[in-house]
């Protein structure tokens, strides 16, 4: 399984994949967020799904780029682009697959801002290569793995927030997921898209840089329920009371 996980503020992108492959019992570290980036043309694609078909579809894009053949300037265009391939992979690899008992499953976040976008984009395409985009009133879309770190991130993040906290809460998301499942861990890859700046940072964390905040986590949210009022739960215990009670 995968978590990568998109936020789309007012200030920029943020952009986090976990970098764990498993296959059966064995676990190995690959990369899943890349990223394209000269003079006004930046865009990070993060992918999930079958690790044959993500990574041919990302070499078929790549491969646009190397040959020259884009000319894109706008991040919907690169997007129909990056939907393309999704087809063309599916009509190459997908009989294939399914006569092997496997589904075809690519799921794609891509995110950026090119020569003519008023501002950055952030979008996910399904295995169908059809596409959806990411507005303000909902900022942030996970793939992979996505059903442990999205209650954090629907109470914390909105489309005012700062990129710093984005990053803080993305992390959170993640070590809720890594938590709650062993096909998600460390290290995480990290890019950084400022709003206008057509240059995105990319940083790399293992366990060792961030187990300082997961501690701190955990303590903060022990001391958080210790400290709820419990005046209103007594009526639920006053039973078990009178029986400690004789």
């Amino acid at each position: 399984m995968t978590y990568c996980l998109g936020i789309k503020t007012r200030e920029g992108l943020v952009a986090i994949a976990d970098t764990q492959i498993s296959s059966g019992s064995n676990k190995s570290t690959k990369k899943k967020i890349y990223v394209e980036q000269h003079d006004k043309h930046v865009l990070f694609i993060m992918t999930s799904g079958l690790r044959s078909v993500r990574d041919k579809a990302v070499v078929y894009f790549q491969e646009l780029f190397s040959n020259g053949v884009t000319g894109y300037d706008k991040m919907y265009k690169a997007v129909n682009e990056f939907g393309q391939q999704v087809k063309r992979v599916a009509a190459e690899d997908k009989e294939a697959l399914n006569n092997a008992g496997l589904k075809f499953n690519l799921n794609t976040i891509i995110g950026g801002q090119l020569a003519n976008d008023e501002e950055h984009k952030l979008f996910l395409i399904y295995s169908e290569g059809n596409w959806v985009e990411i507005h303000q009133d909902s900022p942030y879309v996970i793939i992979g793995n996505s059903g442990h770190g999205k209650t954090l991130l629907n109470r914390i993040i909105n489309y005012d927030s700062s990129l710093k906290k984005s990053l803080k809460a993305g992390f959170l998301s993640f070590d809720a997921t890594r938590i709650s499942s062993n096909d998600v861990d460390f290290p995480i890859d990290v890019v950084i898209y400022g709003k206008d700046t057509y240059q995105m940072e990319e940083h790399r964390y293992t366990e060792k840089d961030l187990s300082f905040i997961a501690d701190y986590w955990h303590n903060m949210l022990n001391q958080a329920v210790d400290g709820i009022s419990e005046e209103w739960i007594e009526d639920a215990f006053q039973h078990l009371n009178k029986n400690h009670e004789i």
